[in-house]
């Protein structure tokens, strides 16, 4: 079989030219689309009261939209107190996959805390890390907090 140039030459550079093009779409960008889903996760830190540190831990899941919107629950322990709460909130995600998320918690439909949280996200989007910035009481008061949580995308048979 005798190879004809003028049929494999443009075919190559074709490939070429698509490889090219690939290669230059930005990669790891992330948006509300692509972090949309149900996430489980966890939450460990303190919390600085006028009577001092107190620990506080949660687990708990979060459905983010790709509006924006943040809904869920979460099972939290504060200095041993425990209580069932729900959430709700926005979030923004930024190309580079960093973004933040402000978040009001309620016990039995009474506003507890408003939280603002820097958030990057992690593994194409599956994972979520957080740092809480700030943390506000209902009256206003701000308590200082050093609270991490780590979220992973979780799927269900409604999915």
């Amino acid at each position: 079989m005798k190879w004809n140039l003028t049929r494999i030459l443009p075919g190559f550079l074709l490939f070429v030219v698509l490889l090219g093009i690939a290669q230059s779409t930005p990669a790891g960008q992330c948006s509300p689309a692509g972090a949309a889903g149900k996430y489980g996760f966890t939450l460990n830190g303190v919390v600085s009261t006028p009577n001092g540190p107190v620990p506080i831990a949660a687990v708990g899941k979060a459905i983010l939209d790709s509006s924006g919107n943040v809904s869920g629950t979460e099972a939290r322990s504060v200095g041993g107190g425990f209580a069932d709460e729900t959430f709700a909130g926005t979030y923004s995600v930024n190309a580079d996959c960093t973004g933040t998320t402000t978040l009001q918690f309620f016990e039995s439909g009474q506003l507890v805390r408003t939280s603002v949280l820097s958030i990057v996200f992690d593994n194409n989007e599956k994972e979520i890390r957080m740092l809480q910035k700030s943390l506000t009481l209902p009256n206003g008061v701000a308590l200082p907090v050093v609270i991490t949580v780590e979220a992973r995308k979780i799927f269900t048979e409604e999915d």
